[in-house]
């Protein structure tokens, strides 16, 4: 058994928490003492802190006596907070899926001795598991990630709930996407070549540019063509665009009534509600990534992922949650046991090629019933 903290009780945090209390001593904290309290009366294994991850002398601290920390802050605050872990000589994982590049950490990892293993999610996280094993046993020449999460009941006009805050979803809309097209990296607004794509499970969704390679762009530059889109039922790029077009996601403020606001936290505000996901509202998760290069028989081979995953009613969690959080918990465990052991700066990619470490994250999240089901096919 070890000792494990993690920073950031959301919906995602807490599945976690609940998660690894199976078989660890884990400790959760958040800024908000509301939060921890409702999360205290579903489940007493947990212990429970509030912290401000902010205050660097009290993250340093919280963390002194942890075996490793898991980082679920919004996305903001997380490069600054995985420096200060990594300062403290912390081991982490990481789904804060901050803007920065990781990798800059890469250095200050390896002088601190720590193990940083970040963009540990369903995307980013399992489609960088799936592109490193391959990248192992292929020569790659694609790769593609399609992923949303969506509500069952669609609700206009957006058909669209959120199992974290709307700032971060917000941040997938307005920051440009970069994606890899005959070996150059073409970058174009979010939110842009939208195409519609079939799912018998769903029907048929729209997919659009998302800035979610990340740190494939630099770790995978042989790969030809990479990109990754973002998925959302019909209709919903355009409401988007037009918020973000007229202004509504500006930071820059402006003065109503001799109050300063910025339109982006108005429309943030406005959005939570409309956006917020319920603690037991069916949602589900569907993801598709494609993988095609040559074997080792010279033949090309295209291989898919393909998840489809729903609200778990036996245990009340988000589809989401838990195929984002169980995939950190399936790294958390994988490093605990001794499967992984180097140090510096790690995306998926980087641990994926090792067959041992690909296998035990995926057995670990079949055993919860997140399902990825393979196709092979020549093409």
């Amino acid at each position: 058994m070890s000792n494990i903290i993690i920073l950031g009780a959301g919906m995602v945090g807490s599945a976690m928490a609940f998660d690894l209390a199976k078989n660890h001593a884990v400790t959760l904290t958040d800024l908000s003492v509301e939060r921890l309290n409702l999360l205290q009366q579903k489940n007493d294994s947990v212990k429970y802190v509030q912290l401000d991850v902010t205050n660097h002398d009290e993250l340093k601290k919280a963390i002194s006596n942890f075996d490793l920390v898991i980082c679920a802050v919004p996305g903001f605050l997380g490069f600054e907070t995985i420096k200060q872990i990594i300062l403290a000589k912390k081991n982490l994982v990481d789904i804060s899926f901050f803007p920065e590049n990781a990798l800059d950490l890469d250095a200050l990892a390896k002088a601190n001795g720590v193990t940083a293993i970040v963009d540990c999610g369903v995307a980013p996280g399992i489609g960088n598991f799936i592109l490193g094993r391959y990248n192992h046993t292929h020569k790659l020449t694609d790769f593609e990630c399609l992923v949303g999460g969506l509500p069952k009941i669609k609700k206009w006009p957006f058909c669209y709930k959120a199992p974290f805050s709307p700032i971060d979803v917000i941040e997938e809309y307005t920051r440009p996407a970069r994606y890899i097209e005959n070996g150059n990296l073409i970058t174009r607004p979010a939110l842009s070549d939208c195409e519609y794509v079939h799912f018998d499970e769903v029907g048929t969704l729209e997919s659009f540019n998302s800035d979610g390679l990340r740190s494939i762009i630099y770790t995978m530059p042989h790969i030809k063509n990479m990109k990754e889109k973002t998925l959302r039922y019909p209709g919903h790029v355009e409401y988007v665009r037009v918020l973000k077009e007229s202004g509504f996601f500006s930071q820059e403020t402006i003065s109503i009534n001799g109050i300063e606001i910025s339109p982006l936290d108005f429309t943030s505000k406005i959005l939570f509600n409309e956006w917020k996901l319920g603690d037991n509202e069916p949602e589900l998760t569907i993801m598709r990534v494609s993988v095609t290069g040559e074997n080792h028989e010279g033949k090309t081979e295209k291989i898919d992922y393909f998840l489809y995953d729903e609200f778990c009613t036996n245990t009340n969690t988000s589809s989401m949650a838990r195929t984002t959080g169980y995939t950190a918990t399936a790294a958390a465990n994988m490093f605990l046991n001794g499967l992984f052991t180097h140090k510096g700066v790690f995306p998926p990619e980087l641990i994926g090629h090792d067959e041992a470490c690909f296998d035990f994250i995926f057995n670990y999240l079949s055993e919860r019933n997140v399902h990825y089901k393979k196709t092979i096919s020549v093409v």
